[in-house]
């Protein structure tokens, strides 16, 4: 046995364990952790701007790549109190991060010391665990424990407070004989994937509802396979986006009241049969439930079994890991006496639908309509582009428009949705996806939310492209607020001093100036003709470069997005698209496939 800080012992297990991208700030009381991260030189850490910030790079890098758990590091008290919102995003959307604090010295705690806060028991309702070590000793069964509850049946984050003297007391500790404990995750049986089937059977219109859970599970290939076997139509969710490419004949599109697009919600009215994997019916998703669920059965299959039920009650509920469950799936089909039906005629159906149903992008109004930018993205970035996204009717609408055609190139804080997220996850996710090409999409307001993180790209070199379509509104709050027949308190716009005569005058922010005082490169956009050149000349500058390049467009103030309260109820707030021409890059070319049913 050797005998080591039991920081020392923490390093070696973060490099055991597979947690060597840290993302976070030093403070008084971390710095005996961060002084073995320096001694050991296998962890690789980025230093934030902002704490939150650093959460959620550690989240963003964690959604990159199957099996990564980023870490946020930082001091104690405020620290780990900006770390809350990144912690309520990952558990939002089950996705693991480990948090580590440090705390005030055992003795203190409760007596009010300086930044003595109870983060345990703050961090408790939005993590897997959040324990306050106060035993050195304990420390490497803590962080064995936490690992294995990460990875272990639905994912989360988990939150290990360190008081400093704990940390350096000195330990017997063997990184050679350590093991990380095997996660335990929920499968689903023979009999019940026979069960499932047997409901299949009965199905004419089956569809499957791919849930964020099967990105998870790493089994995207496992969902095509399925489809592909038994020629059932298959609509991701938007945490699922990118489980079956957008392309691909059984990907039906996806269903919901904000982000969906229309040939999706058409085809699953039509549909009598409804299997979830690995999602938990978000009432974005669903709309109006008596809407949602008339004349239609429902398979639930989730990882976690408390989901089953909770929105409604499936006709048939599984706990099990996406990926088992879709083993099960294949085994059970590919034996089953007698066979299945025959969907292909259901599937050519939801096919056709593509060619139909679609949004006009093609405007060429001044000041840029929004749909005009996503057109332009679709032109520019091509397949292999990963998305990070947050929230707003900037995200909205690029759910519409936007295409994704793998697991992993759609990132988004889905449930949580905190404003300020794109950024610094799109830092994690470059981080975790070196060479490739990250493109963060924000409306005005996220991109001023946490704002500062563009220097961590340009400081420590971490090059994507930022679009961000500027209406100086909250402009999902506003169309919100329509109801209510209120325009209040929710324009961005004043008359910067600063850009008085420029076309952007009286758009309020600089983002341009903001950025390039960051560090990063950046331009702005103001005629739709020339929206493609400036995102050609951004991936050119980060190339170049290696830094964050920010794309501002500049819209028109005010753009309603298309949405409603039920599937059968979208509102469409402009002319729908009545030739090719007007949606250029739409999946099938309109009327194409219609044509050929």
């Amino acid at each position: 046995m050797t005998r080591m800080r039991a920081v020392d012992a923490v390093v070696l297990i973060l490099e055991k364990e597979g947690a060597t991208e840290t993302f976070g700030l030093p403070g008084a009381a971390i710095n005996p952790l961060y002084s073995a991260m320096k001694a050991h030189g296998g962890i690789r850490h980025t230093l934030a701007r902002h704490v939150e910030g650093a959460s959620h790079m550690a989240d963003g890098y964690t959604r990159s790549a199957p099996g990564n758990i980023g870490v946020c590091l930082g001091t104690s008290g405020p620290a780990g109190t900006d770390m809350i919102t990144g912690l309520y995003a990952a558990a939002a959307d089950s996705q693991p991060i480990l948090c580590i604090t440090g705390q005030a010295p055992v003795a203190v705690l409760d007596k009010e010391d300086f930044q003595a806060v109870d983060i345990a028991s703050i961090a408790k309702p939005v993590t897997k665990m959040a324990k306050t070590v106060l035993e050195a000793g304990q420390v490497p069964g803590v962080f064995q424990t936490a690992f294995q509850l990460m990875r272990s049946a639905r994912p989360g984050p988990v939150l290990i407070d360190l008081p400093i003297d704990v940390q350096q007391t000195e330990i017997e500790f063997d990184i050679d004989t350590y093991e990380p404990l095997a996660p335990a995750k929920p499968a689903a049986t023979a009999t019940q994937a026979e069960k499932i089937l047997d409901l299949i059977a009965e199905a004419e219109h089956p569809i499957i509802i791919a849930g964020g859970g099967i990105i998870n599970a790493d089994a995207a290939a496992r969902l095509v396979e399925f489809a592909e076997l038994t020629s059932i139509p298959v609509s991701p969710t938007l945490m699922g986006w990118g489980a079956i490419p957008d392309d691909h004949p059984l990907a039906a599109g996806m269903v919901g009241i904000q982000t969906h697009v229309r040939y999706g919600n058409a085809s699953f009215l039509e549909s009598d049969l409804v299997i979830g994997i690995g999602n938990r019916w978000a009432n974005r998703h669903t709309g109006n439930l008596d809407v949602y669920r008339k004349g239609r059965k429902f398979v639930h299959i989730d990882i976690e079994p408390t989901q089953i039920g909770r929105v409604f009650a499936p006709d048939y509920g599984v706990a099990s890991d996406a990926g088992a469950a879709l083993d099960a799936l294949l085994a059970a089909a590919r034996s089953r006496s007698g066979g299945l039906p025959d969907f292909t005629g259901w599937a050519g159906e939801c096919t056709a639908r593509k060619s139909t149903e679609h949004r006009k992008t093609n405007f060429t109004e001044v000041p840029i309509k929004p749909q005009r930018v996503y057109q332009e993205m679709n032109q520019a970035f091509g397949r292999d582009v990963t998305y990070v996204s947050t929230i707003g009717l900037s995200q909205i609408a690029g759910a519409q428009m936007l295409h994704v055609y793998r697991p992993r190139h759609w990132i988004n804080a889905g449930q949580a949705g905190p404003l300020g997220w794109t950024g610094p996850a799109a830092l994690g996710v470059a981080k975790g996806k070196p060479g490739e090409t990250v493109v963060a999409l924000s409306g005005d307001y996220d991109f001023q939310f946490m704002i500062e993180e563009l220097a961590v790209g340009a400081q420590h070199q971490i090059p994507y492209v930022h679009v961000v379509v500027n209406n100086s509104y909250l402009g999902l709050i506003r169309q919100s607020q329509c109801g209510f027949e209120m325009d209040y308190e929710v324009s961005l716009a004043f008359e910067n001093i600063n850009t008085a005569g420029s076309a952007s005058s009286g758009y309020g922010v600089d983002h341009v100036a903001v950025a390039q005082g960051l560090g990063c490169k950046a331009l702005r956009v103001e005629d739709p003709e020339l929206i493609g050149e400036g995102l050609r000349v951004a991936k050119e500058l980060m190339d170049e470069h290696q830094v964050p390049v920010v794309v501002e467009v500049i819209l028109e103030r005010v753009t309603n997005i298309s949405m409603g309260t039920a599937l059968d109820q979208i509102n469409e707030f402009e002319t729908l698209a009545q030739t090719p021409a007007d949606a250029p890059t739409a999946l099938s070319p309109m009327g194409e496939l219609a044509a050929a049913k």
